[in-house]
C-alpha cells in the first residue's frame, strides 16, 4: 500500500483519513494499476458507473442530493483525486469531471435544477461536462464569444466551445456564453444544456497524449428553456471562477497522486536494479534524486491541503492559496516523474510502462484549469491587491 503518512497532518480530520483508507482499499481491488484504454469513451462510462455504485461520487455534490457532506468538501475531493490518480489516471479523470462538470449546478443551480441533475451525477447515471474554453478564450475567459440571446421563453446559444472534457459522452454540459448585460466578464451567463438538445453537436474529437474524451462543441441556434439559466444573467463568470477555485485544488491533489506513484515506482526500480556490483539505490546520486522527489512532493502536499483547508474551515475562496497549490503541485509532479523516468533508464520510455504513462498524464495538468503562467498572474495580482488595500 502507498505511504500515506501525510494524512495525519492537521489539515485533515478523521473522516478524511477513513475516506482515504476505504478508497485506497477499493481502488487497489478494482482499478488494477495505471490505465491506457483503447476505447476511452466506454472506459470512462464504465468507471463513472463503478464509482457511482461504490459511493465515491457522493463527494461531488451536497447531502440533499445524495452527497457525503452538506456542501462539497474540498479536502475530500483532494483525498479522492490523489488516491485515484495513484492507481489510474483515467479513473481520476472520470471522478473529477463528475464534480467539475456539475459544480456550477451545485453552486448556483435552482432547487429544480439540482434535483434534476445532481442525484444522477452522484449515482453515476449521468456524465457531466464543463464547457468554458473556446478557440480564442482559454485562459482569458472574458474573451468568450459564444452568445446567448433571450427569445421569449427560451435562450438561443450560438458559438463554439473546445477542449471540452467528456465531449461526446456527457449527458449534459454547463455552458458559459455572452449574454451581454455588461462588457467583458460581467456579461457572461451560465446554462445547463442537455446533450440531446437540437442545435448542439460534437464538431470534433481531439486526440491527446494521455487518452481522455475531449472535443469541440458547436452551438447553432441551440434553443434551451429559460429555466436552463444557472443563477442570474451576467453571473456566469463568477460561477465559473468559484467552481474552478474548488476544483483547481483537486488538480493539485491529482498531481500529488501521479507524483507519489512515480516515486514508488522509482523506489522499486532503484532497490531491484543491479549495476556495477550494487543496486541503483546504493549510489548517492540515486539517493539524492529520491530525496529531491520526496521533499518536493511533501512541499506540494502542504500547499494543496492548506488550500483545501482554507476553503473548508475558513469559508474563504482562497484564490491565492489555490493558485499556489496548483502551480507548485503540477510543476513538482512533472519534475518528480521525469526523475523517475531517468532512474528507469531506457525502460522508462517504453510504451505502456507506468512511468511513461505518468509522464503523459501529468503534462496536461500544467495547462488545464489555468496554466502555470496564469497561476503566477493570479498570485501576483492578489499580492498587490492586498498590499495596496487600505489598512484599519
Amino acid at each position: 500500500m502507498p505511504e500515506r503518512t501525510h494524512y495525519q497532518w492537521p489539515f485533515l480530520d478523521d473522516v478524511h483519513r477513513e475516506h482515504a483508507r476505504a478508497l485506497e482499499q477499493w481502488a487497489a481491488a478494482h482499478l488494477g494499476g495505471t490505465h491506457d484504454e483503447a476505447d476511452v469513451d466506454a472506459a470512462c462510462r464504465e468507471l463513472v458507473g463503478e464509482l457511482g455504485r461504490a459511493g465515491w461520487l457522493r463527494y461531488c455534490a451536497g447531502r440533499a442530493w445524495g452527497g457525503a457532506f452538506e456542501t462539497i468538501d474540498t479536502r475530500s475531493l483532494c483525498v479522492s483525486r490523489e488516491t485515484l490518480a495513484w492507481h489510474s489516471g483515467l479513473s481520476d479523470f472520470a471522478f473529477a469531471m463528475q464534480g467539475l462538470g456539475s459544480g456550477s449546478i451545485s453552486l448556483a443551480g435552482s432547487e429544480a435544477q439540482q434535483r434534476r441533475y445532481l442525484p444522477d451525477v452522484v449515482a453515476g447515471r449521468k456524465l457531466a461536462a464543463f464547457a468554458l474554453s473556446e478557440p480564442d478564450a482559454g485562459s482569458d475567459v472574458a474573451a468568450i464569444a459564444t452568445t446567448a440571446r433571450r427569445d421569449g421563453a427560451h435562450w438561443v446559444l450560438d458559438g463554439c466551445k473546445t477542449w471540452i472534457s467528456n465531449a461526446g459522452i456527457a449527458d449534459f454540459y454547463c455552458v458559459f456564453a455572452r449574454s451581454g448585460e455588461a462588457p467583458g466578464s460581467r456579461g457572461i451567463s451560465a446554462f445547463v444544456v442537455d446533450a440531446d438538445t437540437p442545435g448542439l453537436e460534437v464538431a470534433e474529437r481531439i486526440p491527446v497524449m494521455a487518452p481522455h474524451p475531449l472535443g469541440t462543441l458547436r452551438f447553432t441556434d441551440c434553443r434551451v428553456p429559460a429555466d436552463a439559466l444557472l443563477g442570474a444573467p451576467g453571473e456566469g463568470f463568477k460561477i465559473a471562477m468559484r467552481n474552478l477555485d474548488i476544483f483547481r485544488t483537486s488538480v493539485a491533489a491529482a498531481s500529488l497522486g501521479f507524483a507519489r506513484r512515480a516515486l514508488d515506482e522509482a523506489l522499486g526500480r532503484a532497490t531491484r536494479r543491479r549495476m556495477l556490483g550494487q543496486t541503483l539505490a546504493d549510489f548517492q546520486l540515486t539517493q539524492a534524486a529520491l530525496a529531491d522527489m520526496a521533499t518536493g512532493i511533501d512541499a506540494a502536499a502542504l500547499l494543496t491541503y492548506r488550500a483545501a483547508w482554507v476553503r473548508d474551515c475558513l469559508g474563504e475562496r482562497g484564490t491565492r492559496e489555490v493558485a499556489m497549490a496548483k502551480m507548485v503541485a503540477t510543476e513538482t509532479a512533472q519534475q518528480v516523474i521525469d526523475k523517475a523516468m531517468q532512474i528507469f533508464g531506457g525502460l522508462g520510455v517504453k510504451s505502456g510502462m507506468a512511468v511513461e504513462l505518468l509522464y503523459r498524464e501529468i503534462r496536461p495538468l500544467r495547462i488545464y484549469e489555468g496554466a502555470t503562467e496564469v497561476q503566477k498572474l493570479i498570485i501576483g495580482r492578489d499580492l498587490l491587491r492586498a498590499f495596496q488595500q487600505p489598512q484599519g
